[in-house]
């Protein structure tokens, strides 16, 4: 099963939701933004708590979102995968061997075919869509690709949380904390 059976993927976005994600229950969590200085000691603490972190390549700052970056986080920060929107790093990921998270934004019928274009090119391991809102558009790209779908952005309830899934979603991101202690719950247990 997908991430461990996990429904949610607890995102964080500062170092604080970063130490809750590594202290609680889930044993994968995403990292959306960060600085170049803080990776390794980051990934390091997450490997100490035995966690699987997955990185958006696109949000380091400090570092270009080219190949040349990607190979980087690859072979030394190594995270359990990369989450971008540019296909040289989801192809970079593949060739080394991390989990590679095409992320989409389908902001209308033009975006939604051209993200198909670049997903035919990329065969990433999983598509992170957003908006995570649209449960028929969800449906829609997990059938005609055939590649588990991860859904973010916008979900705010846990009843979006289950539509989501409930459509074929593998999970959700969020960083929203009360979603993320919701459903910590089912982990718990």
């Amino acid at each position: 099963m997908a991430f461990e059976g996990q429904r949610i993927l607890p995102a964080a976005k500062s170092m604080k939701q970063f130490e809750a994600i590594i202290e609680g229950p889930y044993t994968y969590g995403v990292m959306l933004e960060t600085h170049i200085a803080q990776l390794q000691s980051m990934m390091e603490q997450a490997r100490r708590y035995e966690k699987k972190i997955l990185l958006h390549a696109d949000l380091v700052q400090g570092l270009k979102n080219d190949e040349y970056a990607a190979e980087y986080l690859c072979q030394h920060i190594r995270p359990a995968g990369l989450i971008s929107t540019r296909a040289s790093i989801i192809q970079k990921a593949k060739q080394k061997g991390i989990t590679a998270i095409q992320r989409v934004f389908l902001l209308d019928t033009h975006a939604l075919e051209k993200s198909y274009q670049l997903v035919a090119k990329t065969q990433p391991d999983y598509i992170e869509v957003l908006p995570g809102v649209i449960p028929h558009i969800i449906a829609e790209v997990s059938e005609r690709t055939g590649i588990p779908i991860i859904a973010g952005g916008l979900i705010r309830t846990p009843e979006e949380v289950e539509l989501a899934l409930g459509v074929g979603a593998a999970a959700v991101t969020t960083s929203n904390d009360d979603l993320i202690k919701y459903f910590k719950k089912s982990l718990t247990l």
